[in-house]
């Protein structure tokens, strides 16, 4: 197979993977496992105090708003994906330095 075709198929792939789960169960309330963490703990010990607190939380008085949130999570993934790229390009660079000599 040519490597054109199994870009394509890997791209249709990943499209299934992240859309059919949104058609198929239409009325599913997707949470998240934080929310099922406390559920259980809540289950487990009603009298269960948290040790911690969120900082950005406590600074500003009160919850932060979803977009606010949202926003952060996306910032951690970029710079995340920007260290894992940086590394696998280094290694793939390396290698071919290697083979040069």
């Amino acid at each position: 197979m040519k490597k054109r075709n199994i870009v394509f198929i890997l791209l249709i792939a990943i499209i299934l993977i992240a859309f059919v789960p949104l058609f198929a169960l239409k009325d599913a309330e997707f949470g998240g496992s934080d929310d099922a963490g406390s559920t259980v703990v809540e289950e487990v010990d009603s009298s269960f105090e948290p040790i911690a607190a969120p900082l950005i939380e406590n600074i500003l008085g009160g919850e932060l708003p979803g977009e606010v949130e949202s926003m952060l999570f996306c910032v951690q993934t970029g710079i995340g994906v920007g260290i894992i790229a940086f590394c696998m390009g280094r290694l793939v660079e390396r290698k071919k330095l290697g083979k040069g000599e």
